[in-house]
């Protein structure tokens, strides 16, 4: 069994998973609503289309893993999947590159409460990992034809304890 320490989430390093969701300078920020708002546009590639699917907008309410063991890995072949935390939790986010799946190019970050994830269509992740609580998630995915979900199960040598 392999051991990680998550690294911090930032857009740079997980741009070749997909993007980070968060209110931040590098974000196009538009004043509407007369001033009283701001929108921090355009955050994420939502791709649902193939195959005839559509966007769909959920809610996941998901419980931690005591101790955090990585065990299994999913990817959504035909559309991306975002996620948005909606209790100020921090969370794990686990990725590994979109194709053939490889265990040592598995990655491990850190979001901070105020920042989510859009997993780019084909990109192997882990199922949600709250850290300290059961807490609830905004997810927009694919709903449509086809199969849109392949899982690999981790060999008990390529599993991963998350260190804290």
């Amino acid at each position: 069994m392999r051991e990680l320490t998550p690294e911090p989430l930032t857009a740079e390093a997980f741009a070749p998973f997909g993007e980070v969701i968060e209110a931040s300078d590098r974000a196009e920020r538009i004043a509407i609503n007369y001033g009283h708002t701001t929108r921090f546009n355009d955050l994420a590639r939502i791709d649902v289309a193939d195959g005839g699917g559509h966007a769909i907008v959920s809610l996941f309410r998901a419980r931690p893993l005591d101790p955090p063991l990585l065990k299994v890995f999913e990817r959504h072949p035909l559309g991306s999947q975002s996620f948005t935390p909606l209790q100020a939790r921090a969370f794990l986010v686990a990725v590994a590159p979109a194709g053939a799946f490889d265990p040592a190019a598995i990655r491990v970050f850190h979001a901070q409460p105020h920042q989510g994830v859009n997993y780019a269509k084909g990109v192997w992740h882990h199922f949600l990992l709250p850290l300290d609580a059961e807490s609830d998630f905004l997810v927009i995915d694919r709903a449509g034809p086809g199969d849109n979900l392949d899982e690999i199960e981790l060999a008990p040598a390529d599993q991963i304890r998350v260190r804290p």
